[in-house]
């Protein structure tokens, strides 16, 4: 049984990958809408299809039994890439200052290098903080709702207002989540020694 899991856990071909594969594709289409057409109608569609894709995927995994190793690394990857892109988007577009995307973009980035340090002990990452969820979760909303309120419909100024309400608090916790992430780090440093490195 555990020889049949572990071909399963190596497949590709999944309804949940696939979603992922779409979303993949869909960034260069969103920064040529947002910044080279400036249909930001279309922009603000693609990134809520985006978002409802990103939900769906990981639901479908579970309930279809289609979890994957190529998953797994996919979706995450998937999920920054649509944040950095957008955040840089954004800034270039005037729709946010710089230094949120510095503060976001900078945040992930220090993140990433701690990594290093469970490597070295042959550790596997933390455990996703369920608040650092729910922080991605408000700013991929944020982010669309932001959008909205420069388009020239009805609901313009609600779009801004709450877009920007979700943006500051999703920031704020973010930033919050990413100095826990760093004290784990941290701690484990301090706390177990590195594995010596093989030598060939």
């Amino acid at each position: 049984m555990s020889g049949v899991r572990a071909i399963f856990a190596d497949r590709v071909l999944t309804v949940p990958n696939v979603l992922s594969v779409i979303r993949l594709v869909g960034v260069p289409v969103f920064v040529w809408l947002l910044l080279v057409e400036h249909a930001y109608g279309w922009a603000f569609a693609l990134l809520v299809a985006s978002g409802v894709t990103d939900f769906l995927d990981g639901k479908l995994a579970r309930l279809l039994d289609q979890s994957s190793r190529l998953g797994a690394l996919l979706d995450p990857f998937v999920d920054r890439l649509y944040v950095v892109t957008t955040l840089v988007a954004f800034v270039v577009d005037g729709l946010i200052p710089w230094w949120i995307a510095v503060v976001l973009i900078g945040r992930d980035l220090v993140l990433t290098l701690t990594l290093g340090i469970y490597r070295r002990r042959d550790l596997d990452p933390p455990e996703v903080i369920y608040l650092g969820k729910a922080a991605t979760f408000a700013l991929m909303s944020a982010l669309p709702w932001v959008l909205a309120g420069r388009m020239d419909w009805p609901l313009a100024g609600f779009g801004h207002a709450f877009g920007w309400a979700f943006l500051i608090w999703g920031t704020a916790v973010y930033v919050w989540t990413g100095l826990l992430y760093l004290g784990k780090a941290v701690a484990v440093a301090r706390a177990i020694p590195a594995v010596p490195q093989r030598r060939p």
